[in-house]
């Protein structure tokens, strides 16, 4: 019997990692899910219909990470795709009153880790001549909007970040994936904004038919799919809903 392929995804206890998990384990991918919350983490996975090995640590703690990666059993080890889908976004403050702290956590997590999670996996990748990252970015790496300040230029790195691995990566067999959701209800994003404030993080989906998490695994798996020669270097969803905006003027009155 064939072994199956593997996929790591971080962030894995909730909205787009849960959702991602679900649909390569219908893919036939065995999994290793990454994310704080233990038991989280043991309830997606006793729902899967594939062998899965848990990591519950924070992304932002670097021996803690190195030391679970370096205990991946031998049956997972040989990874084949690396979904980078952990990351936040906190406050929606202006720059000049932006928590520091906030910034700090987001570029921590959604820059530091990323990367560092992306170097310690990518050697066997190249060893073996195959593998696919995929990155989560956002719409808001290219779009800036009021209070997206510190969030959006981390989600900028992450376009860039997959640009230029593409072209490091040339030769190898390796593909690159960035993808880049617009406004998505049905996960924590909004929750953990506003640290928790249930009816402000609402308001964010009121009446807007918003994508839900489903709608972005099918997006990775349809990236995932492609023949080996072909590389999706990007997928910028939006729900119909949703449009960029006009650019902002200030008027004197």
């Amino acid at each position: 019997m064939a072994k199956r392929p593997v996929a790591l995804i971080t962030g894995a206890s909730t909205g787009f990692g849960a959702a991602i998990a679900t649909r390569l384990a219908d893919e036939g991918y065995d999994l290793i899910l990454l994310a704080r919350r233990l038991e989280k983490l043991q309830a997606l996975a006793e729902q899967l219909p594939v062998s899965s090995h848990l990591i519950a640590c924070d992304l932002r703690e670097q021996e803690a990470v190195r030391a679970a990666i370096a205990a991946i059993p031998a049956e997972f080890a040989d990874i084949d795709v690396l979904i980078n889908n952990a990351g936040l976004a906190l406050g929606l403050e202006p720059a000049h009153r932006a928590d520091w702290q906030d910034w700090q956590q987001m570029i921590d997590t959604n820059c530091t880790a990323l990367a560092l999670m992306t170097r310690l996996i990518l050697p066997g990748m190249v060893e073996r001549q195959k593998g696919h990252l995929v990155m989560m970015g956002s719409i808001a790496g290219a779009y800036a909007y009021p209070g997206g300040n510190a969030y959006g230029a981390t989600k900028a790195f992450v376009e860039q970040f997959a640009r230029n691995l593409r072209a490091d990566l040339l030769g190898t067999g390796i593909r690159v994936t960035n993808i880049e959701p617009g406004l998505v209800g049905g996960s924590e994003f909004s929750l953990v904004r506003f640290k928790g404030d249930v009816e402000k993080a609402a308001t964010v989906y009121k009446g807007a038919n918003a994508l839900q998490p489903e709608d972005i695994a099918e997006s990775v798996a349809w990236a995932l799919k492609q023949p080996k020669h072909v590389n999706i270097n990007s997928i910028e969803i939006m729900p119909v809903s949703q449009a960029h905006g006009p650019l902002a003027i200030h008027r004197k009155t």
